[in-house]
């Protein structure tokens, strides 16, 4: 099939340290050198002209297991390599063909190339150096649905990345749904369909609801008291803790904590609701603000909206546009305030 609507884009390429490796040891550091790469976005972009995924609404038949369905293709055509980052809040099962990728993990640096794999939820920022452009499908997993669907704790599992055969399928069965004639919503339109099967197969049910209800409260006002969450949810503070840890791998507090500064960065990144000024409103002060930000991202609001990562802002963007929805401020096919046109043609 012939590929349509794809935009030029141009990106910076940070080297070196503050946010990226280390050229001799492979080790994260920070950026120090740029160059320019010329990509070419085929599911949208910013309207600074950042790529952007083609991210929506799960298969209806998912919606149980997943958040979000995304897919995102830009070509960089000079062969550079890129130092990107990544930030996700919610675990992933991802393929990623025709590219090199080598990304941070707590476990070290971990090379991906025409694979898929499962990607636990993180802590931090973490680094993700790739070449040959962007190009990936994968699906957001709800808190708990790691655990219900492949068999993996969210605890063992946070800031690490592990092959799908971990969870005893076969790579070949969802890598090998990628072909160079789909399109890219066809191609996460057969990933949807294979997981819709596993999971009819497999009779799997879907994950607790108060796990889904605590991702909802971490949207809608992450500085609520987690005792008064749990007071309208009709359990025990000690309950909801038990369940944090169990599906997100972290505390409730430090959910609620990752969660402002998510919506913080995003607003950074430029893909963010403006008219939402409570973001810049749920820390004490300036000195509080910067504080949280550098203990999740290592750097200061200022520092990281200088030298904000192009894939950061992809990954930050599916989170947010998802957040938005669920928030009911904006429909699923509505063009987004920080969108350049609504998804192109190639996308349908």
């Amino acid at each position: 099939m012939k590929r349509t609507g794809s935009l030029g884009v141009t990106i910076n390429i940070n080297r070196g340290s503050d946010g990226g490796f280390d050229r001799s040891d492979g080790s994260y550091s920070s950026p120090r050198e740029s160059a320019v790469a010329e990509f070419r976005s085929e599911t949208g972009s910013t309207q600074a002209g950042t790529p952007l995924a083609l991210n929506r609404p799960p298969d209806p038949r998912l919606k149980p297991w997943l958040g979000r369905s995304m897919v995102a293709f830009a070509y960089e055509r000079a062969g550079h390599t890129v130092d990107g980052q990544l930030f996700n809040d919610s675990a992933y099962l991802r393929s990623a063909v025709g590219v090199d990728w080598l990304a941070g993990t707590a476990d070290g640096n971990l090379p991906i190339r025409d694979e898929t794999f499962l990607c636990g939820q993180h802590t931090k920022v973490m680094p993700l150096r790739y070449s040959g452009g962007i190009k990936v499908a994968g699906m957001m997993l709800r808190p708990g649905a790691l655990r219900a669907l492949f068999g993996l704790n969210d605890t063992d599992m946070v800031d690490r990345i592990c092959s799908i055969e971990t969870a005893g399928i076969k790579d070949t069965e969802i890598t090998g749904l990628y072909n160079l004639d789909l399109e890219p919503a066809e191609w996460l339109k057969s990933m949807e369909d294979w997981l819709a099967d596993y999971v009819e197969n497999n009779g799997i049910a879907p994950p607790e609801p108060l796990s889904q209800a605590l991702e909802l409260q971490a949207f809608v006002d992450p500085n609520r008291e987690i005792g008064e969450f749990a007071d309208e949810q009709s359990v025990s503070q000690r309950t909801v803790e038990r369940t944090a840890k169990r599906d997100f791998g972290l505390s409730p507090k430090n959910v609620m904590r990752r969660a402002r500064i998510l919506d913080l960065a995003a607003r950074l990144c430029g893909v963010a609701d403006e008219e939402e000024e409570d973001i810049m409103l749920r820390f004490f002060d300036q000195a509080h603000q910067i504080r949280e930000f550098q203990t999740f991202f290592g750097v200061t609001p200022a520092e990281f909206k200088r030298r904000r990562s192009s894939l950061l802002t992809l990954s930050l963007e599916i989170r947010q546009a998802r957040r938005l929805e669920l928030l009911e401020r904006i429909e699923p096919d509505a063009v987004r305030p920080w969108m350049r046109k609504p998804f192109l043609d190639a996308a349908k």
